[in-house]
């Protein structure tokens, strides 16, 4: 780490202390950006690295519900409002026992890149609560929501702010959440995306982020003259993201043979194919059940408490949570003949894995780049909600298709090195910047 990122680092601590998932964020982005903006004095004599790393907005607030015993509960909830240079605040809420302020920030600060390299016209933000979901009935997860909505409404709107879902917030919640909105207002706006498809959602909004990464894994290969076609994947978590990157993985003729949850992971030397994906949606978006039932139907090894970096494999997708992928992990896939990382979780890989893969010289697609396609969804869901007028499936896979190619591009532009070696982190981090960057200096001191 250069002087000039230690220096700024030092002052991010000290204005930040204890955020530690904050922090990584931070210093990610800025070893990446110093060298270029030292390069680029105009972004540092307007210190818009300093700026972009303040947020806009935070808003921290009491959430009081009460459960099925009568009970009242109290969690709390968040919005970071990060930078809306070049659109309204977008991001996702999310609900779990983890969710902290600086996991937030994290997330609205990588949110800001990847939001600017979709090319839609979106800012950054992120939010949610300290709830738990899991093991709720769906009468306390409804008033939960309308609990959280009722402060959250006065901050977001079609024009300002539109958040999303993410961890612990699904279709479910959204549609909780937008009928207590809706009643607050008495309007009905495209305010949160990730809506049921019978009242303003948009199709392959479920799907974008998993597919959105296997996209991006096939245009990483193909700067190699190669594609997913034969390939073995490795795929971690069960949820929303790992379902559908391992559809579109399948559909190119790859093999999936892990899945996981928090529990362990199964590993199915046979590969998880459109059958057995059948059982794992049902298994997890309806029953709400464990992975670990997967094995009492087919034959499969379970790993309990383990994640599934250990097996052998040519593509790696982590799409649990941050940090999910330690240097040890990323030693053993480079070691077992992983040629690519496609990130559908946000940071899930640490920076000493990081630095193994980009050492290693193995295509490595950070989340900001490579789970771009969620987000991108979104942004045509609120697209559509702007014309009243809903797109085909084909027409928005086709631009989520269309987009994370233009995000490879601008990867590929950015983090092309002398050797030929493309580092879509610089690619990722510079090219998401200078959007944003040019869209601060052009307004003046926001």
């Amino acid at each position: 780490m250069n002087q000039r990122v230690s220096q700024f680092m030092a002052t991010i601590k000290a204005k930040n202390p204890g955020e530690n998932e904050y922090h990584q964020a931070v210093q990610e982005v800025a070893e990446s950006l110093i060298p270029f903006i030292e390069e680029n004095p105009k972004y540092k004599q307007a210190k818009i690295l300093e700026r972009i790393a303040e947020p806009e907005r935070t808003i921290i607030f009491r959430v009081p519900w009460l459960d099925d015993k009568g009970e009242i509960q109290i969690n709390r909830g968040f919005r970071i409002e990060m930078n809306s240079a070049i659109g309204p605040y977008k991001g996702g809420l999310r609900f779990h026992p983890t969710v902290n302020l600086g996991i937030l920030k994290f997330l609205a600060f990588e949110q800001v890149f990847k939001n600017s390299l979709t090319t839609l016209p979106m800012g950054g933000g992120k939010g949610g609560s300290d709830f738990d979901p899991k093991g709720k009935s769906d009468n306390e997860v409804m008033r939960f929501c309308q609990s959280f909505m009722t402060e959250l409404y006065r901050h977001i709107g079609a024009d300002t702010d539109v958040p999303a879902g993410d961890i612990g917030v699904g279709g479910r919640e959204i549609g909780y959440l937008f009928g207590q909105y809706k009643r607050l207002k008495n309007e009905f706006t495209g305010v949160l995306t990730g809506k049921g498809i019978e009242w303003g959602g948009s199709l392959i909004r479920p799907e974008a982020t998993g597919y959105g990464a296997t996209y991006f894994a096939e245009e990483m290969l193909s700067t190699r003259g190669d594609g997913i076609k034969g390939k073995t994947v490795c795929i971690s978590g069960s949820g929303n993201v790992a379902q559908y990157a391992a559809e579109k993985v399948t559909q190119l003729g790859g093999k999936v043979v892990t899945m996981s949850d928090s529990d362990g992971f199964i590993y199915d030397t046979e590969g998880i194919d459109s059958g057995k994906l059948n059982f794992v949606m049902e298994l997890k978006n309806v029953k709400r059940g464990r992975i670990k039932e997967y094995t009492t139907k087919y034959k499969a090894e379970y790993h309990e408490g383990k994640r599934p970096w250990g097996i052998k494999c040519d593509i790696a997708m982590p799409n649990a949570t941050q940090n999910e992928i330690d240097a040890a992990d990323a030693k053993t896939l480079v070691k077992n003949g992983c040629i690519c990382v496609s990130e559908g979780a946000n940071m899930p890989s640490t920076p000493e894995a990081v630095e193994v893969f980009l050492n290693a010289k193995i295509l490595y697609g950070p989340g900001k780049a490579a789970n771009a396609g969620g987000v991108a969804t979104s942004g045509l869901e609120m697209t559509q909600n702007s014309m009243r007028l809903p797109w085909s499936r084909e027409e928005v896979d086709e631009r989520l298709h269309i987009i994370m190619q233009n995000i490879h591009k601008t990867c590929v532009r950015y983090g092309t090195g002398k050797d030929g070696y493309i580092n879509y982190v610089n690619g990722a981090n510079i090219g998401g910047f200078v959007k944003v960057a040019n869209a601060m200096l052009a307004q003046g001191l926001v």
